[in-house]
């Protein structure tokens, strides 16, 4: 009787870890499509990044927050965070909006970077965590370009 009991618990164990595992998503792949500076001072600058996730499972994913960190040319450069809930549908992509602030130190880098390589695009890294809920959290990071336009006479 002791055994058979032991037998049970053990299988039980044994369906629950390889339900679990069924259970494993696959990061998404989130990239810049946007970035719009909002308010910027001497001190901090705020930005709206339009972020494109791209969702690579065949499961919808609730989204119940995110918090992420930007580089450019390298450099650390804007951090933000998400209390905005969506929904990620299976195989599909949806268009996030979120805030980012940077600091006067992030800003001033990236301008001397401009200013000394004339370029019209920089490289980016974003990184950070999508908070599901009850799902497992899901950590993503991708690098990009972004293009950069200038108004006349501005370079």
């Amino acid at each position: 009787m002791r055994r058979q009991r032991f037998g049970i618990a053990f299988l039980s164990v044994i369906l629950l870890i390889s339900g679990c595992a069924g259970l494993r998503l696959q990061a998404p792949a989130v990239t810049v499509a946007d970035m719009q500076v909002v308010e910027a001072n001497l001190l901090e600058q705020r930005f709206v990044f339009k972020l494109r996730v791209q969702n690579p499972n065949d499961r919808d994913i609730p989204v119940t927050g995110m918090s992420f960190e930007i580089e450019i040319n390298d450099e650390p450069f804007a951090r933000g965070v998400s209390s905005k809930t969506a929904t990620l549908p299976r195989l599909s992509e949806t268009m996030l909006e979120v805030a980012a602030v940077s600091d006067l130190a992030g800003m001033l880098r990236q301008i001397g970077v401009l200013r000394r390589g004339g370029k019209n695009s920089v490289s980016y890294k974003i990184r950070g965590r999508l908070f599901t809920g009850f799902l497992a959290d899901l950590n993503f990071e991708n690098k990009g370009v972004l293009s950069i336009s200038f108004p006349p006479g501005e370079k």
